[in-house]
């Protein structure tokens, strides 16, 4: 897309599309330009909503992306709004295709010889961090975790202080000494700079959950797995594990699914068992005891120079609008495709929000048994939501919808732009490990959270996150870039956005010139240079995937 189509009122993404975006709010009785002349809007439309182009009776298709995304379920007119009242979900049907053309990766020259300062691991890995992990087996030991949690952070240098906490701590004497607590007024941010005894330990990062135990074997499997993957993760220094002892999801579990993720695994596994302790107490003192001498050893670790083909980024958007499938998502896609030209790792999961685009997947499997993988995956999983009583067309949120993404089809066209164009090497299921260099996808809920988990638990050492909403999702172990669809947001929502894609709206920038802004944002973080506002924040946001339970 050129600026020159930004500079226009209204978008049409691909010529195939009979729907068009409203790039402001349009006027009713206005008229716009677009690629084929003028057309005379019928109503009022906000901005990020779509207008059709010509007239659509019942059952008639509409396009967008390209692609298949609703089907009219009464008369829309030329210039009229598409609405969940005129516009339903439908999807085109997709099968297999054979082997994926030949791609051209976009020009890498300027970064070729660029590296990144990250934490070198012995099985070949580089973290973009260098984290401990604390870590429960069971949700009967997340009071112990949070005891620990307590215990260590302040003594270590990590406790964030904010505005907050002193707000509320004058407003306590305030009442107790009976004043007007009018009188005390929020104090302005002040920027926590811990002085940590370990410099080069990034953090501890204390994972809780509601699993291990009660559900069915399999979910607890899949726990084992996701915590394998954190374990195995290059952003992971040392792990120290609680278990209860008699959970489903055992200890031996999760060693073996280490081994299939990392063969030549080496570092300090700490793992306290209550039930072969005398007394909580005597476990928590050597918790604590024996996680201090790890953390002393991963800090003989230091920043070294490191390939940009080191680099495994996660591509995630939550809290979409009807922007972000023009502006961030493609801008994240070229940095996908930079990446992969670079050798690099890039993930893109959410399967749900690839509903729609399922025949434009399959025609970019390298081979036909990738192919063959995807089509597999994608309808068991659309099996068991139906099952559940449940569809991909449940998927939009309130918000989504409200912004402009009124259909699944609609939100996933636009979503799966994140990924780039570069061929599909691997498909994956929930909660496998990337192995291979290039795109990966990687079957998730379309959860942004459960998403976010099970691609740091896949082994990205960044996630680059679009947003068009706005949300503050960070992930324990891998930074979280949110990159804002509008210009708008990134005002709004600065406590949490790290890099704007508005200018592309606006008519400022292109795609290409941001990706390329993008992607050098992506080395500093990955030096640790710079901070993402969800770090800064600590935002540690933890949620596995329950199959079956959620889209």
């Amino acid at each position: 897309m050129s600026n020159d189509h930004h500079r226009q009122s209204v978008l049409q993404v691909s010529p195939k599309d009979n729907l068009l975006v409203a790039l402001r709010d349009l006027s009713e009785g206005e008229k716009v330009e677009w690629e084929k002349g003028v057309l005379t809007v019928t109503e009022k439309i906000p901005a990020k909503h779509k207008l059709a182009t010509c007239d659509l009776s019942a059952g008639d298709s509409s396009y967008m992306y390209g692609v298949l995304v609703g089907e009219a379920i009464k008369p829309i007119s030329r210039g009229q709004r598409v609405n969940t009242r005129n516009l339903v979900h439908r999807s085109a049907d997709y099968q297999q295709a054979g082997a994926a053309e030949a791609w051209t990766p976009p020009p890498v020259e300027r970064w070729k010889d660029k590296t990144f300062l990250g934490f070198h691991r012995k099985d070949g890995s580089v973290g973009t961090a260098n984290h401990w992990l604390v870590l429960p087996m069971v949700f009967c030991e997340n009071g112990n975790i949070e005891t620990l949690k307590n215990s260590m952070l302040e003594a270590l240098g990590f406790e964030r202080r904010n505005q907050y906490q002193r707000f509320a701590k004058e407003l306590a004497a305030v009442y107790t000494d009976g004043l007007d607590p009018e009188s005390v007024s929020l104090p302005a941010e002040q920027e926590h700079t811990p002085s940590p005894i370990f410099p080069n330990v990034d953090g501890v990062k204390f994972l809780s959950h509601g699993l291990g135990c009660g559900e069915t074997r399999g979910i607890s499997e899949e726990l084992c797995g996701l915590l394998a993957g954190y374990a195995c993760n290059p952003n992971v220094g040392g792990i120290t594990i609680l278990s209860l002892g008699c959970q489903h999801a055992q200890v031996s579990i999760m060693e073996r699914e280490i081994a299939k993720r990392c063969p030549s695994f080496d570092k300090p596994l700490l793992v306290f068992e209550q039930q072969k302790y005398a007394s909580e107490r005597e476990m928590m003192e050597q918790a604590i005891r024996q996680t201090f001498a790890g953390l002393a050893k991963i800090n003989q670790l230091e920043r070294s120079p490191a390939p940009l083909s080191k680099l495994c980024l996660g591509m995630e958007c939550g809290a979409s609008d009807g922007f972000s499938g023009i502006s961030a998502n493609p801008t994240m896609g070229r940095v996908a495709d930079l990446t992969v030209g670079l050798d690099g790792r890039v993930i893109l999961s959410e399967f749900p929000e690839l509903c729609g685009v399922e025949q434009e997947i399959v025609n970019r499997c390298s081979t036909k048994e990738t192919g063959d993988r995807f089509i597999e995956i994608m309808r068991n999983y659309e099996a068991r939501v139906k099952e559940a009583g449940s569809g991909f067309h449940m998927n939009p949120s309130p918000g989504n919808v409200k912004d402009g993404l009124i259909t699944d089809a609609i939100k996933s066209a636009g979503a799966a732009r994140k990924g780039g164009t570069s061929p599909v090497v691997d498909v994956l299921d929930y909660p496998d490990w990337v192995r291979k260099d290039g795109l990966s996808l990687l079957c998730t809920a379309g959860n942004d959270v459960e998403s976010t988990t099970a691609m740091a638990g896949a082994g990205a050492n960044l996630i680059l996150f679009s947003t068009g909403l706005g949300t503050p999702t960070g992930n324990p172990v891998s930074p979280v870039i949110k990159i804002s669809s509008s210009s708008k947001l990134a005002h709004s929502f600065s406590e949490y956005v790290d890099f704007d894609t508005g200018p592309i709206i606006e008519g400022k920038e292109s795609v290409e010139s941001l990706s390329e802004s993008l992607l050098d944002e992506v080395i500093a973080y990955a030096s640790g240079m710079k901070k993402t506002k969800a770090v800064v924040q600590g935002r540690d946001d933890f949620l596995p995937w329950k199959r079956g339970m959620s889209l």
